[in-house]
């Protein structure tokens, strides 16, 4: 099964939260995401390995949309 990073960012683009789930879909991710996503959160992004599957919420245009996430994968915590 595919394993996504959930990574919630405030306006600035700064790392809220962010965790690894395991679906068999990228839909299950994407409504995991909007289901948890915290109240205080203005973006969330869906990562499948380095490509950005994913986003919703205000745009930063000071980051260039690279297919690089925010956080380092190591650091996340994981749901089966």
């Amino acid at each position: 099964m595919p394993a996504y990073d959930i990574c919630y960012l405030e306006e600035d683009g700064a790392l809220v939260c962010a965790f690894t789930v395991q679906f068999d879909s990228e839909m299950r991710a994407k409504i995991l995401a909007h289901a948890m996503k915290p109240a205080d959160c203005h973006r969330l992004e869906v990562w499948n390995g380095r490509e950005l599957v994913y986003s919703r919420g205000v745009l930063d245009e000071r980051r260039p949309m690279a297919q690089t996430p925010r956080h380092e994968p190591s650091n996340l915590g994981s749901f089966a």
